[in-house]
């Protein structure tokens, strides 16, 4: 670093700003200091700021599985939103539960976690590592914890709301697992937006958000007008199903997914889907991390107990869906 300077033409003190990104350094001296960095070959030694500063400058991310859709975007974008922060970033699999995962990163001395999705669910405050911060990403608002999630409730209740604006006289709803945070926020927007209009919610199905899933419940809606599925996944493995029991898309049935995956615009007829902005996602997730590691909350302490960080969806129309 003193070589740097020296380089420069600026004081120790600059090109440390400068290393960690603080505003209080003007573009011309950056510039400066990252050509003589560039010129130099130097990297920050991250061991040796770790013991400088008491951070690893590395956070962990916890899930059940990758194999999902959404968990692999989200690990994508977490990564992405890490690394813009200075941050690595650590996976560590809950397939035996979020205690082992939660030793593991402890192992590694990881500077907090983000819980994703399913895994979310199994975090309790007692579970809860001593002096790991934690953001948990779906969960329930008072687990005690700094939560981040979509808009699920919001989205479902416009998909809903979307199918009964064409003409449906109800809309049958293909749902993710019981036991998932986002599958369970989605449904309640379905059935209260019926419910607000006066229709009785037909009987639920379930699946497992696969396309396997969404095509092996092709049987149970045949005779729907309308189904809004809880994936874009479900939803095509239900387009197949209807198309080869000779239902029309969206000719005689109406169907609507959520996330709006890339592929999405690509099915046969084009999704109309509820979009989950997963890069704002990640995001929040992670500046809500970073900042009760580098103690930008008040008095440092955690937002614990705190209301929810919601990311809005907004409804994608597409060819999927037609006025009755």
């Amino acid at each position: 670093m003193a070589m740097v300077a020296s380089r420069a033409g600026v004081s120790g003190q600059t090109v440390s700003r400068v290393v960690n990104d603080s505003p209080r350094v003007d573009p011309a001296t950056r510039a400066r200091v990252e050509q003589a960095m560039s010129e130099l070959g130097y990297r920050p030694h991250r061991a040796a700021r770790a013991l400088r500063t008491g951070r690893s400058q590395t956070i962990g991310l916890v899930v059940t599985t990758l194999a999902t859709v959404g968990n692999s975007r989200m690990l994508q974008a977490t990564a992405e939103a890490a690394a813009e922060r200075g941050y690595a970033l650590m996976v560590a699999t809950a397939a035996d539960g979020v205690a082992s995962a939660f030793e593991r990163l402890a192992e590694q001395e990881v500077d907090g976690a983000i819980v994703l999705n399913e895994a979310s669910a199994q975090v309790s405050a007692d579970e809860r590592p001593a002096g790991l911060r934690l953001v948990i990403v779906d969960a329930q608002t008072d687990a005690g914890f700094t939560a981040v999630h979509s808009d699920h409730h919001g989205g479902a209740a416009a998909a809903t709301a979307h199918l009964l604006e064409l003409g449906h006289g109800s809309v049958h709803h293909l749902a993710g697992p019981a036991d998932s945070y986002a599958a369970a926020e989605r449904e309640r927007g379905w059935r209260e937006t019926l419910s607000a209009a006066g229709i009785d919610a037909p009987e639920i199905v379930r699946g497992d958000w696969t396309a396997d899933a969404g095509f092996a419940a092709g049987a149970a809606l045949a005779a729907a007008s309308a189904v809004f599925c809880g994936n874009d996944q479900m939803a095509l493995g239900l387009l197949r199903a209807l198309a080869e029991s000779g239902r029309r898309v969206p000719e005689d049935v109406s169907v609507i997914g959520f996330d709006d995956v890339p592929d999405a615009a690509n099915y046969r007829p084009p999704l109309t889907t509820i979009r989950q902005d997963f890069t704002a996602l990640a995001q929040r997730t992670v500046g809500a991390l970073v900042a009760e590691i580098e103690g930008e909350n008040a008095e440092g302490e955690d937002a614990g107990g705190a209301a929810a960080s919601v990311v809005p969806t907004r409804l994608v129309e597409r060819a999927s869906t037609a006025s009755r």
